[in-house]
């Protein structure tokens, strides 16, 4: 018997060798499996197979079929293991196919990432070709953590109880979508420890959570949507599959998002690239002008902002959201110099510049669609008055690039927003996906000093690809801040706060109307990157002092914000709510509470100045009577 083992920070993923190909042995708990008793099942349909193709496996799913249900008998092959790294082959001659699987680990956090790579050696066409399959040992059973939405109410917290069963969830969007996020938890109902699962991926996928009866391992896999085009691979042809993630914590599901965490802090680059923004969009919306910008640039570079941004409707022809889309040329109506005053106008003012971008739309009403209707995804269907660009085109992403390229070369661009704001047609294709974030890729190496926030009509692609390839992103467009909150509480549960872009802006809630503090709306805009998107210019002198020093008071606490371990106290509906910052010597508190609630008391699980014996901080709720920003030191 032959077991790797392939460390993390804290834990360890062991894998062990069987005649069926390479099996989980350990992860977080030992992987004991039953021996079935009757005849019905295969070994392999019990075995805890780390990938599983349809005719190796009988009974039980598999994440990899073949059209007409043939059978698939892949032999294990080589394996090649060296610390943190496995690779293992498995092989069907008569079909052609190869599958070289990959597990990764790392010492520096908790994250086990695995995908597979498959090979042709002839012709041959994949139904189903997801990444992996993960054993995890909470059954029989177990109790499924979801974050479901829609526009305006991503990651809204879902809990299921599956004793048996398959749970399914994914986007049929071309984009994440706001439907799902894709990442599960996973809990049995007597253990105090969980599991998290995630794909990275950008295009449509599927999540699948497989309880069978009475086992005491739930499967979950995942990968490219399984309903969309089969992949067709030729003689020497690859496919690379979505990586999945997964972690294991000791401490539940609070701990599966720290652990979370910890891995996508050491995606990010330098703190120059979570900058306190401010958006010029609910100011001005279609209507930009130069001298309305810079009088807005006045304010915000008094509240202490640090990039401003102009978003839609600088570009040739763009009134409304009708016409314009692909016309990436500054409006010579609306700025007859050119881009350069205002961009000279907020440099002097000592902020970065940035722009809002939507490459990958174009308006039927626009010079690129009149010159090329062919580039974009069939059948035509508006949304939003905007077709969606085919960027599996090569001709489309090399456009795209060109276009990206001049935009950051003639203007000292710092800061671009890309938006997405439809879905894409039928599902899009895997190679639209894989474009994208080439073309992500490509801002990141050619452009360094461009910070780069995604965005699809709010939290529509949110993901760890996108976050391996974005500085900051932008989990909704409902900005009224009790609703916000809400989504925030559930972002957390699976994204850091260091990517979590929120503005203060003026808008009114939607679902949770409850009275609000200019305060509770930067406290609720603090819990991640603070931005502000309000017209500054409605603002009166008083509130502009308020706000001046609610940004300095961000910036003294923005690194434990964004670096820090993340505590949920509560949830948003209760009388009073909290969410802890713990880094280094510090703690920072920042808590919202409803109207007529009194103190908050917390328990901050360690040790801190002012803090009761037991490290219990009672929030008096002294900013304003509705919010609290309490900073401690460590004992």
């Amino acid at each position: 018997m032959t077991d790797w083992e392939l460390p993390t920070a804290t834990s360890a993923y062991v894998v062990r060798a069987t005649d069926a190909g390479p099996v989980l042995a350990h992860w977080g708990r030992p992987v004991r499996v039953v021996p079935p008793r009757g005849t019905f099942e295969t070994p392999a349909d019990i075995a805890p197979l780390e990938f599983a193709a349809a005719g190796t496996r009988h009974a039980q799913g598999s994440e990899l079929l073949v059209p007409g249900g043939a059978a698939l008998r892949f032999v294990p092959g080589s394996v090649v293991h060296s610390g943190c790294r496995l690779q293992a082959l498995l092989r069907d001659d008569d079909l052609g196919l190869e599958v070289e699987l990959h597990v990764r680990t790392s010492r520096r956090h908790d994250v086990v990432e695995r995908w597979a790579l498959l090979r042709a050696s002839r012709d041959v066409t994949i139904t189903r070709a997801f990444g992996a399959g993960w054993n995890v040992p909470v059954g029989p059973g177990a109790r499924v953590g979801t974050l479901v939405g829609a526009w305006s109410r991503e990651c809204t917290p879902a809990e299921v109880d599956l004793p048996a069963g398959q749970l399914s969830i994914g986007s049929r969007q071309g984009i994440t979508s706001h439907t799902y996020a894709p990442v599960v938890t996973l809990r049995s109902r007597d253990a105090a420890d969980a599991y998290g699962i995630a794909l990275a991926w950008s295009g449509s996928w599927r999540l699948t959570v497989d309880a069978v009866p009475f086992r005491e391992v739930v499967r979950v896999s995942g990968g490219v949507d399984d309903e969309a085009a089969p992949i067709m691979l030729g003689p020497g042809e690859e496919f690379e599959t979505p990586h999945l993630l997964g972690v294991w914590s000791p401490d539940g599901p609070a701990g599966v998002a720290r652990a979370w965490h910890a891995y996508q802090r050491g995606l990010a680059r330098g703190p120059e690239h979570r900058p306190i923004v401010y958006n010029s969009w609910y100011a001005t919306t279609f209507d930009v002008r130069v001298e309305h910008q810079l009088a807005l640039a006045d304010v915000a570079a008094d509240l202490g902002v640090e990039v401003f941004v102009v978003d839609d409707g600088w570009f040739r022809g763009r009134t409304s959201d009708r016409a314009g889309l692909g016309d990436w040329f500054v409006d010579e109506q609306k700025f007859p110099d050119g881009l350069g005053p205002l961009v000279t106008g907020v440099l002097d003012r000592g902020m970065r510049f940035g722009l809002w971008v939507e490459p990958e739309a174009v308006n039927p009403d626009s010079d690129l669609y009149r010159a090329h209707p062919d580039w974009v995804h069939q059948p035509l269907l508006t949304l939003r008055n905007q077709y969606v660009l085919d960027l599996g085109r090569p001709e489309v992403e090399a456009w795209a690039g060109a276009m990206l390229r001049r935009l950051l070369t003639e203007h000292p661009i710092s800061y671009l927003k890309w938006d997405m704001n439809r879905a894409i047609t039928l599902g899009g294709s895997i190679a639209h996906t894989r474009a994208y974030h080439r073309l992500m890729r490509m801002l990141r190496e050619e452009f360094p000093h461009v910070t780069v926030e995604a965005c699809a009509g709010g939290g529509g692609r949110v993901d760890n690809a996108v976050l391996a390839l974005s500085d900051v992103v932008w989990p909704s467009d409902e900005t009224g801040p009790r609703d916000r909150l809400a989504i925030q509480h559930g972002f957390l549960s699976a994204y850091p706060p260091h990517v979590m872009s929120s503005w203060v802006t003026d808008e009114a809630d939607r679902l949770d109307t409850a009275r609000t503090s200019l305060e509770f709306r930067f406290v609720v805009a603090m819990a991640g990157v603070l931005g502000i998107g309000a017209d500054l210019l409605a603002w009166s002198p008083a509130v502009r002092a308020r706000a001046r020093d609610l940004v300095a008071l961000y910036r003294e606490i923005r690194p434990v914000v964004h670096g820090g371990e993340v505590t949920r106290h509560g949830a948003p509906g209760d009388p009073a709510y909290a969410v802890q910052y713990t880094m280094d010597d510090r703690v920072v508190l920042l808590a919202w509470a409803r109207p007529g609630a009194g103190p908050l008391r917390v328990r901050t699980g360690v040790r801190c100045r002012g803090a009761a014996a037991d490290g219990v901080v009672e929030v008096p709720f002294r900013l304003a009577p509705d919010c609290d920003v309490v900073v401690l030191d460590r004992a």
